[in-house]
């Protein structure tokens, strides 16, 4: 493929030195502090006095002086409140700078460094060719967006190079150049990123589930499939082709897969993981009741906890319900909320803000899509339905989310008639919505289904997504890097009150050029150069950056504090959770030991019921006898009595005879 590159197409640090030539920090004789502060202000110039510094010698070592002028105490100062800053950060802060205060810089620049080649330069007129990637021809790339909504000049952007060439357009969809093989065209799938790769896992092709793994290196941009190994070990499991589940990163190393639809659904949601190092797929075993089976839910990363959302079930109905999933102790938690949740619905977008509000937008039902936003206060467990400011995005479903700090940028989705074709984004903390880019015509980011994952690249955030559905399955992969004024622009309204609470809190997925920018700038750019003339003003500036420092020292101790104790009751936990079930196994053999004697007083109770009716039987017969020998002796006396009786009749008529007595007169007698 053919490099196309306009003028401002440097890479780092090309890109730097550039601007530090134009700057005058370059150390020719024309690069004095009187030049930088003529094309800045005194500010801006002190800032990139700094950020060169930084970035060329390192952070601060000399000790701070204390007979200079004021204009070297506060060079010192601006030089070391930049602590330990990165030099390619502090490069890439040098270039956005000057950006910002002369935005022409680079067209002016000609005198200060060499053009790259360009393709397809005639007559000092710069054309891009039409870049061919995925199999179809990207749209060329005109403009990008300035902070105050114009346009700024052609000469100010890159086109997506090779290899390891820069990203550099702002708030566009590039498609980068890759390399190796493709996966299957797809939707529905799960992705996650890990150590500068996209893992893609599953999905959906023409009403087929898909069980492969595949990753796409995000430095090289270059596609491979991961093997599988499987063993004898029961836990390790060969995984079931899957669809509308979600991919999660954990432990570094780890990717979990949770819920999805399948041709032979479970009763209960699964969650399945797989090792990067072992390259083996094994089931999470866990703890609790855990949700139905389903597929398009929403699984929210919240501190160490996920957050599971609606979704549809295996025979299609509907769901609403909430549960969290405790990554620590594996255990399931059905929660019981508060207020009027989100109606039953599927392949929406959820976020977390502040580590305590989830934030669910639209998705759909069997019939109709959804805009709605609904927050829920993960401490309170309380639903509402806040005031959205600014331009509502349309109904859609099957669209994908990631955040920024505290922007979450929504792209693809559809709304039953056809795909959506803006990306939107939302600051959390006002509840504004902007439109970022709108692509045309049917392309993979107007599609349902597809995915969409933050990542690094040279040093800054860009969004990375993969397939979807539109009338046909894609599997393209396209790039978007948000721009300093949509990552961080914030509208002029009144926050909610279901949301204010959480402005001020740490955002622990905050970005380093949210970091750096609003805290390193916040700090330095309070500090002024050769206009400075007074020593009461270097120490007040110097006493508002200690000051400033104080703050940003005790609220870090606040927050390792808190990290220690949450750390230690989480420690506590699973002291606890180990007792429990050292008490649960001695309960068990206890158990056990009780059932075996049960079993054998059960025997003996048997034993002891055969012996009773055996002598039941025997004193039947005995009774018996005894009636018959009763009988017998009755029977006995009668014949006594009888034999008595003749004896007597016999004796009387011999002793008749004997005294001469005749029979009759006997009779008569």
């Amino acid at each position: 493929m053919a490099m196309a590159r306009v003028s401002s197409g440097l890479a780092y640090p090309e890109r730097f030195y550039a601007a530090v030539a134009y700057a005058g920090f370059d150390g020719s004789p024309d690069s004095s502090t009187k030049d930088v502060s003529s094309k800045f202000s005194n500010d801006a110039a002190l800032l990139l006095y700094a950020l060169y510094q930084q970035a060329t010698v390192g952070p601060c070592k000399i000790p701070k002086p204390r007979s200079w002028s004021p204009v070297e105490q506060s060079k010192w100062t601006s030089w070391n409140g930049l602590g330990n800053m990165a030099s390619t950060e502090a490069m890439r802060l040098f270039v956005k700078i000057l950006e910002e205060e002369d935005p022409g810089w680079y067209s002016r620049a000609s005198n200060f460094v060499s053009e790259p080649a360009v393709q397809g330069e005639k007559n000092n007129e710069t054309k891009a060719e039409p870049v061919t990637e995925n199999g179809n021809v990207l749209p060329e790339i005109k403009t990008i967006r300035a902070e105050n909504g114009n346009l700024s000049e052609p000469q100010d952007k890159d086109v997506v190079s090779e290899g390891f060439g820069a990203v550099g357009v702002y708030d566009q969809w590039v498609g980068p150049p890759i390399s190796g093989p493709r996966p299957r065209a797809r939707y529905e799938h799960g992705a996650a990123v890990i150590d500068d790769k996209m893992y893609i896992f599953g999905g959906n092709h023409n009403g087929r589930y898909l069980s492969d793994l595949q990753a796409l290196d995000l430095r090289s941009w270059t596609w491979s499939k991961v093997e599988v190994k499987t063993s004898g070990e029961a836990s390790q499991v060969p995984v079931a082709p899957f669809a509308g589940h979600s991919l999660i990163p954990w432990e570094g190393n780890k990717l979990i897969s949770i819920g999805g639809h399948t041709k032979d659904p479970s009763e209960t949601m699964q969650v399945k993981v797989f090792d990067l190092q072992m390259h083996t797929w094994s089931n999470l075993k866990t703890y609790g009741k855990p949700p139905l089976s389903r597929g398009g839910h929403s699984v929210t990363p919240a501190g160490t906890s996920l957050v599971i959302f609606g979704g549809q079930d295996a025979h299609r109905s509907l769901l609403n319900d909430l549960h969290i999933l405790d990554l620590e102790t594996m255990t399931w938690d059905e929660m019981d909320t508060l207020g009027v949740p989100p109606s039953p619905r599927s392949d929406h977008a959820a976020a977390v803000h502040a580590e305590r509000y989830l934030l669910i937008y639209g998705g759909g039902s069997h019939a109709t899509c959804f805009n709605d936003l609904h927050v829920l206060d993960l401490q309170t467990m309380e639903w509402s339905t806040p005031t959205q400011q600014g331009e509502i995005p349309s109904p859609r479903a099957g669209h994908a989310g990631v955040t920024v700090g505290e922007n979450w940028f929504i792209t693809g989705g559809g709304n039953n008639k056809s795909g959506v074709s803006e990306t939107v984004v939302l600051n959390m903390s006002t509840l504004g919505w902007s439109t970022v880019t709108t692509v045309q015509g049917r392309v993979p980011l107007a599609s349902e289904g597809l995915n969409l994952v933050l990542c690094s690249y040279n040093g800054e955030d860009i969004l990375v997504s993969f397939g979807g559905y539109n009338g046909r399955y894609s599997n393209e992969v396209n790039v978007l890097k948000p721009s300093h004024r949509s990552t961080l622009q914030s509208m002029e309204t009144p926050v909610p009150d279901s949301v204010s609470a959480g402005q001020n809190a740490t955002n622990a997925t905050r970005d380093l050029e949210s970091d750096n920018a609003t805290g390193q700038e916040g700090k330095i750019r309070e500090i002024m150069m050769d206009n400075i003339e007074s020593e009461p003003m270097v120490k007040q500036v110097e006493e508002t950056s200690e000051r400033l420092l104080a703050a940003l020292k005790a609220e870090k101790e606040e927050l390792e504090s808190s990290f220690s104790k949450e750390k230690l009751q989480t420690l506590q936990l699973k002291q606890d959770l180990t007792d429990a079930e050292a008490r649960n196994t001695d309960l068990y053999k206890e158990l056990q030991s009780v059932r075996g004697q049960l079993a054998s007083e059960q025997s003996r109770c048997f034993k002891l019921e055969v012996d009773v009716a055996e002598l039941r039987q025997k004193l039947q017969t005995l009774e018996s006898l005894k009636k018959e020998l009763e009988l017998l002796q009755r029977q006995k006396a009668a014949s006594e009595q009888a034999l008595n009786e003749e004896r007597r009749q016999s004796s009387g008529g011999v002793w008749g005879w004997i005294a001469g007595t005749p029979p009759n007169q006997q009779d008569d007698a």
